[in-house]
């Protein structure tokens, strides 16, 4: 039996596959809006699980698998007996019985992982409270409508290194572009994934401030500054006030390339993470950010599947 195509995260999988992914993204997204529109996962089921609230992840996934010919099954802890103390095992291998992938959106990477040990169908991470791959390829696809190809280009992230930032660790090595990261000592990166980016001789740089991140940047980036650190730290509440030196507003946007582009994953806290001045004006690109979750998932479920 032919081991399932997982999409588990950016580092799992080779740059060459990544490439084709997301030039297949850009092809299907082009060929939507002329009217070509084949249906390459007919009769094919997706089932979503969501162990966390979610607007784009559960909408795009729905709508991809939707566009792709195939039906999707949404289902929630308290749904499934998931919910009620049954093992994450057992879960995999009842649901390889009735679908042809799972989508998970999971409070630990743990679970996402065992999902994909036990499971025979393909597992796609939708996001844990380690990494959020396919929000990643939304995002260099984005750069690369607005910017042109990723490679060589210098983006800046700033605030907490929270998934998003380890998700774009990843991408930097291989889409082989610069990643500058400005975070307070204390909510840095985890080591071990800055250590992997060196290893592979990335273009990762961590920095302490804002201004060194944004300085010629293409593009810049940020995330809310609460979303996930709720769950991945034991120090308590999130600590805004060693935050709020990373906010990105329009003095560090104007240190950045006069092309830059802004953007966020969201939902967005305007005054908090970004001023709502770049959040809003016209440098920022975060709803063609969130269009393209469609289009570079339909890429990724297209690759699992066929």
């Amino acid at each position: 039996m032919t081991a399932p195509k997982h999409f588990l995260d950016i580092d799992a999988l080779d740059a060459g596959t990544l490439r084709d992914m997301l030039d297949d993204a850009h092809d299907m997204k082009a060929r939507w809006k002329a009217g070509d529109r084949p249906r390459p996962c007919a009769d094919r089921v997706l089932a979503t699980i969501f162990e966390k609230p979610s607007t784009r992840t559960r909408v795009s996934f729905d709508l991809a698998m939707r566009q792709l010919g195939g039906e999707t099954i949404n289902m929630a802890p308290g749904d499934m007996q998931l919910g009620r103390g049954e093992t994450v095992a057992d879960t995999a291998r009842v649901l390889s019985r009735y679908v042809d992938a799972i989508m998970i959106r999971a409070v630990s990477h743990r679970t996402m992982l065992e999902l994909a040990r036990h499971g025979a169908v393909p597992v796609i991470n939708g996001l844990t409270d380690r990494t959020h791959p396919c929000q990643l390829m939304a995002d260099v696809m984005t750069v690369e409508e607005h910017l042109g190809p990723i490679r060589d280009k210098a983006v800046a992230w700033a605030g907490d290194g929270n998934n998003m930032a380890c998700s774009w660790i990843h991408a930097a090595v291989r889409f082989d572009f610069e990643l500058r990261v400005a975070c307070p000592p204390k909510y840095r990166p985890p080591r071990e994934i800055v250590d992997w980016a060196s290893e592979r001789r990335g273009r990762v740089r961590i920095v302490e401030t804002v201004g060194e991140a944004v300085t010629r940047a293409d593009c810049v980036v940020t995330d809310t500054w609460t979303s996930m650190s709720d769950e991945r730290t034991e120090a308590g509440p999130v600590d805004v006030s060693a935050l709020e030196p990373f906010r990105i507003d329009e003095a560090a946007m104007a240190l950045a390339k006069s092309r830059a582009i802004f953007m966020h994953c969201m939902p967005i806290y305007r005054g908090n993470e970004v001023s709502e001045a770049v959040a809003d004006g016209p440098r920022s690109v975060v709803f063609d950010e969130a269009e393209n979750r469609l289009h570079a998932q339909k890429a990724i479920l297209k690759w699992c599947l066929t």
